[in-house]
């Protein structure tokens, strides 16, 4: 296995002040994707940036609000809109697994980071790993909200799963797909048209991608 030590080399940049993201959100409408008020973003922007974990934190809208179909478009690359892959019309039934989000429409995400140093690992490897450095995985919305965001968190051979977001069959098993962002090579299916479009796709639970990490988090409150 991989030696897990960070390499500092791919230290991003912060994300924005929390006031900042929540005009970014307002910009793109994802307010009234969620049936919320531009003045419920804000208020709840202002009230978090005045808590003591504020600084650093992604403000994201819970799924049940704006799912992964809505949010996807509105990333952009190189003038490109994000887009699902064409065979995982179920994107949106690719829920909350193993972990709790706040009960609540807002909430921060603290303390992500890529999983740089867990690229070429499997999923499998890579949850218990992640368990023991007290941290849980992003779901596939929070990955999104952080794109949003912060561009620069996807990089050529330096993108990320989302294992937080699994699909359980109508027999309680877990689907074997895992969700994941990168950017298209506007090969096969995606297109010519889509080439460096960032991508939402998936990948086996079992497979290693060497320019796949993991995005995890220490924590997140309502």
């Amino acid at each position: 296995m991989p030696d897990t030590t960070p390499d500092p080399s791919t230290v991003l940049p912060a994300l924005p002040a929390l006031r900042a993201q929540a005009e970014r959100l307002i910009e793109l409408g994802v307010h009234e994707r969620a049936g919320l008020s531009a003045d419920e973003i804000r208020t709840f922007a202002a009230q978090a940036a005045a808590g003591a974990d504020g600084d650093g934190a992604l403000l994201a809208v819970h799924p049940d609000r704006a799912p992964a179909s809505a949010l996807a478009p509105l990333l952009r690359r190189d003038g490109k809109p994000g887009f699902v892959v064409v065979d995982m019309p179920d994107v949106d039934e690719f829920t909350p697994c193993a972990l709790e989000l706040p009960d609540a429409p807002l909430y921060l995400v603290t303390g992500i980071d890529r999983g740089d140093h867990m690229s070429n690992w499997s999923p499998d490897e890579a949850l218990p790993a992640l368990a023991k450095e007290d941290r849980t995985p992003l779901v596939l919305t929070e990955g999104i909200h952080w794109v949003l965001q912060h561009p620069e968190a996807l990089e050529r051979n330096l993108c990320f799963m989302t294992i937080g977001s699994r699909l359980r069959k109508p027999n309680g098993a877990l689907d074997a797909r895992t969700p994941a962002i990168w950017i298209s090579n506007g090969t096969g299916r995606d297109g010519r048209e889509r080439r460096n479009a960032p991508k939402v796709g998936w990948c086996w639970w079992n497979n290693r991608h060497t320019w796949l990490g993991f995005a995890s988090t220490t924590g997140r409150r309502g």
